[in-house]
């Protein structure tokens, strides 16, 4: 049984004619006739009385009618929450990014820039553990619609986000430090470059992660090479952090994740210039995602002074 025969009864039922019925219904008189019959079949009863003028309900129909009206209002009702929810969903922008960008930004700017634009964008947390191909793959299959990551010519896993599909805004510029816990002399426990027959116990990412790609080429690419001899891999800022902090090893984290660290004497920076490593963060999407509210939140963004990429 279909809902829309539902609707032929009560039409019927109220103007008790088939060709007002049907013009009501906004379709023709055979298949209002159709569907009434098929739904008679499908009762096993019959509800109309075809014999009397104006047409009449049999007692079965009475019945049915009452039933009839309230399961109409139940899917009307229905339909129109499913509609609200799904206009709340299509309002709603979808943010993804990594765990240590999360933490930085997430409250302290994409929040406050969304209330300000009156934007609502939801988290997905899961994000905040996916490998760095992960991110390219939602945002292409609209799984996201604003992606936050890192960004360097070296981050192999995002050259498909160079595409003319995608567009993106610098939030801001960064840099890889190389930071040690202190000794007692409250010095760098470890030291860049290292000597070659005491490399330095180094803290480094995981293979799949974002920065690794992009430290392993600084580290190969400079006039100095470090002698380091890893002896833990990552994926996350933090967790690299937190092994650094414990006096594990040397590591390479973002300028803005260990500044109140180092501030508060609980790291120090274990290298001159010649070892950081700059980068951007940026923020991307599609550019045939236009939903309303994308746009608008983009828009915003820019004319709050963002630079926008091509």
């Amino acid at each position: 049984m279909e809902t829309r025969w539902l609707d032929d009864f009560i039409a019927l039922a109220h103007t008790r004619h088939f060709s007002r019925a049907a013009d009501e219904r906004n379709i023709t008189q055979p298949t209002l006739s159709r569907r009434i019959k098929m739904l008679e079949e499908e009762m096993g009863v019959t509800l109309i009385d075809r014999n009397t003028l104006p047409l009449g309900l049999t007692p079965a129909g009475e019945i049915f009618l009452a039933s009839a009206q309230q399961i109409a209002r139940l899917a009307k009702d229905t339909r129109a929450q499913c509609k609200e929810i799904k206009k709340q969903e299509e309002n709603r922008l979808r943010f993804a990014t990594t765990q240590t960008l999360y933490l930085m930004f997430y409250r302290n700017w994409l929040q406050p820039s969304a209330q300000k634009h009156n934007v609502e964008v939801e988290l997905d947390l899961s994000s905040t553990t996916w490998a760095a191909s992960d991110f390219v793959n939602a945002l292409t299959q609209g799984q996201c619609d604003l992606l936050l990551c890192y960004w360097h010519p070296q981050i192999t896993f995002i050259e498909a986000l160079d595409d003319t599909r995608f567009e993106y805004q610098v939030v801001c510029e960064e840099a890889l430090v190389p930071v040690s816990a202190m000794n007692e002399q409250q010095a760098p426990l470890f030291q860049l470059p290292g000597k070659k027959r005491e490399p330095l116990p180094y803290i480094s990412y995981h293979p799949s992660s974002f920065l690794r790609p992009l430290i392993d080429h600084a580290l190969s690419s400079g006039l100095e090479p470090p002698h380091l001899t890893t002896v833990n891999e990552n994926m996350l800022s933090v967790s690299v952090k937190a092994m650094v902090k414990e006096g594990f090893g040397i590591g390479w984290l973002p300028q803005r994740l260990i500044n109140d660290s180092v501030n508060y004497g609980q790291l120090a920076i274990a290298g001159d210039e010649r070892w950081q490593i700059p980068l951007q963060i940026r923020l991307y999407r599609l550019r045939d995602n236009h939903r309303s509210q994308l746009d608008v939140f983009w828009s915003g963004l820019a004319n709050d002074g963002m630079k926008v990429g091509v």
